[in-house]
């Protein structure tokens, strides 16, 4: 998820044009929705323009849609502490009905600049029923100078009452060459480097940014080094190092930046694209379309050994224990089964 402290104005949001020229077009002609919703995977600018929004919108020499960067709102937004952007954020697992409610009251009074308050709900999608009810009320009846902005991942998880009463704004995945372009730009990085790790954000910006500073690209050779190991080891010693995986991984933490080892989830979907790239490697698809680009040689001399369908079979057992994860509290049982499963489809072809 993007970072609410890091601003940044609609100029400098890269790859999410659409969005932007609709927003700033709706600006021109003073007709503000009440609510929107963002739609889209996480890092690739929802909450950013969301901010840039609430800085167009209250600011007092707006610029071409743009705020100035000047004026007192401006400099509340640009450092945290303007006091009518509100923030709502999932309590453990759910957004709850006392936080909505806690916002309704906040809601019916009059912004304290004069301008338009907007409160930013993050991961909409986690309301509890009652939470979703009580904010629908408030979307029936929206009170003056108040503007929503739902994001969510998927639409489909929301009410379709909520949505119907939402302007819908879809944020795209980024294309890797914008992703390594501007990252390029930003960081002393090595290249082949950066494709990986964008290739594998699935488009989020975000996601690959946090993936640099959190030395990924390390800990997915590693993780991939592991694997190959499979092959060579012994059911007892497989069982040993889906114990030891587990050990060292922490489910809670999906994207592994607080931890020294890889978290589980994260380590699982590296396993994923080994697979994905192997089946491609296999069926001669082309090459610009594999992910770990860094590994080519070794997926093209490893693809040669084994049987396609044993390929999928593998992918496929990995993302089953990836979706498994999410519902299962026996992580070792978990990953014991996944690695034998890996461990006999390694047979090599005939």
């Amino acid at each position: 998820m993007e970072d609410v402290k890091t601003f940044k104005p609609f100029s400098e949001i890269i790859g999410q044009e659409k969005a932007i020229t609709f927003l700033k077009r709706v600006m021109a002609r003073e007709k503000i929705p009440h609510a929107y919703l963002f739609t889209g995977i996480p890092g690739v600018g929802k909450t950013t323009t969301a901010l840039a929004l609430t800085h167009a919108l209250n600011c007092h020499e707006q610029v071409e849609g743009e705020g100035c960067g000047q004026c007192k709102s401006c400099r509340q937004i640009m450092n945290g502490n303007f006091p009518d952007l509100l923030y709502i954020r999932p309590d453990g697992q759910n957004i709850k009905i006392e936080q909505i409610r806690d916002l309704n009251r906040a809601l019916a009074f009059k912004p304290v600049s004069d301008g338009y308050r907007v409160s930013i709900i993050f991961e909409a999608e986690m309301m509890t029923d009652e939470a979703a009810n009580s904010l629908l009320k408030t979307l029936e009846e929206p009170p003056p100078d108040n503007i929503l902005i739902l994001n969510v991942t998927e639409p489909l998880d929301l009410i379709p009452t909520i949505v119907s009463r939402c302007q819908k704004i879809s944020f795209k995945p980024l294309p890797v060459r914008v992703i390594t372009d501007w990252l390029m730009k930003k960081e002393e990085i090595d290249e082949e480097k950066v494709l990986v790790l964008a290739k594998i954000s699935e488009g989020s910006l975000g996601r690959t940014v946090q993936m640099v500073e959190s030395g990924f690209f390390e800990k997915r050779q590693e993780s991939i080094l592991r694997l190959l190991q499979l092959p060579e080891l012994s059911s007892e010693q497989a069982l040993e190092m889906a114990l030891e995986i587990t050990k060292k991984s922490n489910k809670k933490n999906l994207n592994a930046s607080e931890t020294k080892d890889i978290s589980l989830f994260e380590l699982l979907s590296i396993w994923k694209t080994w697979y994905r790239d192997l089946v491609l490697m296999k069926v001669k698809g082309p090459a610009d379309l594999l992910i770990n680009i860094d590994f080519s040689h070794k997926l093209k001399n490893i693809s040669k050994n084994f049987k396609i369908e044993n390929l999928i079979n593998s992918f496929m057992v990995v993302d089953r224990a990836q979706r498994d994860l999410m519902h299962s509290r026996n992580t070792d049982l978990l990953m014991e089964n996944a690695v034998l499963s890996l461990r006999g489809f390694a047979s090599p072809s005939k």
